[in-house]
């Protein structure tokens, strides 16, 4: 079995397991598979939206019916507690939406959320609009680097200088992921 049956066969289970577990790194493996032809771009983008939308409600619901335990069981939780209020009430649409992209504080804001007065519905659509949006970046950002490794390969680059510019590509992208959870964690 080769690599690209591989991909074609357990890909699209792949981009939904990580999407439900917050997996950038898998979708953007998914969307660069894509744009090399192995799965289909706007299957994988609907796959990831949805698994990552139903990735985010145990923890909204667990917010709704455990939340004020979770709060005396957990101290990072009540730390982070006050601050994600405050964010909430004043921007909780745009809250809402870019709470995916809040690294270190996506299940605190979940379960913030659940215990919110925000409507379980509003909460729901606001949610699938941010999982939407959420795919659609990091799908075009594997999209557009496979697109870059399909020229330079069309213009002669080697497979060595196709694998160093993506290890380089792959280190700067855990390096920022690293800084932000980092950054999230000392406030």
């Amino acid at each position: 079995m080769d690599f690209a049956h591989l991909i074609q066969t357990y890909g699209y289970l792949a981009v939904a397991l990580g999407s439900f577990l917050e997996g950038e790194a898998v979708l953007l493996a998914g969307s660069l598979a894509a744009s090399q032809g192995h799965l289909d771009l706007q299957l994988v983008m609907g796959i990831a939206a949805l698994a990552s939308f139903l990735g985010d409600l145990p923890y909204f619901f667990a917010g709704r019916r455990f939340g004020t335990r979770a709060l005396l069981r957990f101290r990072w939780l009540r730390c982070r507690k006050k601050k994600l209020e405050n964010a909430m009430h004043k921007h909780h649409v745009t809250f809402v939406l870019s709470l995916r992209f809040l690294y270190g504080m996506r299940i605190a804001g979940l379960l913030a959320l659940g215990m919110s007065k925000i409507s379980t519905l509003r909460f729901l659509l606001l949610d699938f609009i941010g999982a939407i949006i959420w795919s659609a970046g990091i799908c075009a950002a594997g999209y557009g680097a496979g697109g870059i490794f399909r020229h330079l390969s069309d213009k002669g680059a080697t497979p060595g200088q196709l694998t160093m510019l993506a290890a380089a590509m792959a280190g700067t992208i855990l390096l920022w992921v690293a800084r932000r959870r980092s950054a999230a964690s000392r406030s």
